[in-house]
């Protein structure tokens, strides 16, 4: 009898240990679903099992057939579509916790198509023959939901990750300390151009896709200000300019930077400068002139 032992050394403490499995969920397309941009502020893969289709992330869209992955980092705006010559069908992971980071690789490799797009990757045919497997088990586990299923899924996730990084030249880092550069800017740009509007939570919500409280909460870690508190700080500074360069009444800058009421624009002003607006136009003009 032959007998082969192969010694397992030095393991290494995981490094998916803050990832969690949110939900692993199949859809196939039967004429019935619509296609809504829409993102999550947790990463999702996307197994394609059959059929084909498009992918639309962040405004680009590429055709995606069997085999393919798809991955989308958090908060990437994005939704699928299937064509109805060939109805596609697809496993999904929700990821809490991961980022994937694709700088290290190249648009074409070893005769894969590679589509990378604000966060997403695209992958022609992936690599590792076993993905379908660890899928089918994970599902399987979900659905019949034996004693300590989470734990399977859980580490059956961590193996798919493991294999997907191996042979992908994929990386990740832990995301549940990343700042939301891209959507955080995208308001504050947003408040510095239309600060003058009737801007609410539900607004800045709308725009980024997101969900109001968690956009709130980012956006202050981003600024050390909330939105609505960035909003009227960004009203002082042009009241100021307004005040120094124009001889518009107060009544009138208070309605042009979007106060409700020329005395709400009053006291903001002296809470934030310690001045009346008109203490500062006359100090402001003093100062020029002396």
């Amino acid at each position: 009898m032959g007998n082969i032992r192969h010694s397992i050394e030095n393991v290494r403490q995981s490094s998916f240990a803050q990832s969690r499995l949110l939900y692993i969920s199949t859809s196939k397309y039967e004429g019935d679903w619509q296609s809504i941009p829409h993102s999550h502020p947790f990463s999702e893969l996307f197994y394609v099992l059959s059929g084909s289709g498009a992918f639309v992330a962040e405004g680009s869209e590429f055709s995606v057939c069997k085999d393919d992955m798809v991955i989308i980092n958090p908060h990437v705006e994005h939704t699928e579509k299937s064509w109805n010559a060939s109805p596609m069908e697809y496993i999904v992971l929700g990821i809490e916790g991961l980022t994937f980071s694709f700088d290290n690789i190249a648009a074409a490799r070893d005769g894969m198509s590679v589509h990378t797009v604000s966060g997403a990757i695209y992958k022609y045919s992936i690599h590792n023959p076993n993905v379908y497997a660890y899928l089918n088990i994970m599902l399987e586990e979900a659905v019949h939901k034996q004693e300590n299923y989470e734990t399977v899924c859980q580490n059956l996730l961590e193996v798919l990750l493991v294999c997907m990084l191996r042979h992908d030249n994929l990386s990740v880092v832990q995301s549940g300390k990343t700042v939301l550069n891209r959507e955080c800017t995208q308001i504050k740009n947003y408040l510095d151009s239309n600060y003058s509007e009737n801007i609410t939570l539900d607004t800045l919500a709308d725009i980024t896709h997101m969900n109001k409280y968690y956009m709130a909460h980012a956006f202050t870690k981003y600024t050390g200000l909330s939105p609505i508190n960035y909003l009227l700080k960004r009203r002082i500074q042009e009241g100021k300019n307004l005040l120094e360069s124009t001889t518009h009444s107060i009544a009138q800058i208070s309605e042009m930077l979007g106060f409700s009421s020329q005395s709400y624009f009053s006291q903001a002003f002296k809470k934030a400068t310690g001045k009346t607006p008109i203490q500062h136009r006359s100090e402001y003009r003093r100062l020029k002139q002396g």
